[in-house]
Order: structure tokens, then C-alpha cells, then sequence
């Protein structure tokens, strides 16, 4: 899936309830478990986690190196 422009993934898990995702802003990957029983709801805790990264990233300045 894509969520302003960031590819990300969500995926049940063995457990009922509980999914797992997934995403890449740059070199860094994010990756948790979110719990819920409906699809949709987890889908949209993974974008936004995703916007909160991407304002986190805009508000920092670049690490030279």
C-alpha cells in the first residue's frame, strides 16, 4: 500500500486482532503491531504513524556526515 508516497505494509498476524506493519522513510524502517479487529482501522493507525514520521523528518534538519 502507499500512503503520501511512503510504501508500507500491514498483515495479520497468527494471533486474532493483532497486525503487524511495516514502512521506510529513507534509510530508516519502522515496524510495529497494532491491535484491532477491523482491517481498515489498522490501516489507518499505519498512515497516521506515517504522517507523524514525515512531520518529525520536516521539522528536523539533515544529519551531515
Amino acid at each position: 500500500m502507499n500512503h503520501r508516497g511512503i510504501e508500507f505494509t500491514v498483515a495479520k498476524t497468527a494471533i486474532p486482532g493483532i497486525w503487524q506493519w511495516q514502512f521506510r522513510i529513507g534509510e530508516q524502517v519502522k515496524s510495529g503491531k497494532t491491535e484491532t479487529k477491523i482491517d481498515l482501522l489498522a490501516i489507518r493507525r499505519v498512515q497516521l504513524r506515517i504522517d507523524r514520521e514525515l512531520k518529525r523528518a520536516a521539522e528536523q534538519p539533515e544529519a551531515g556526515g
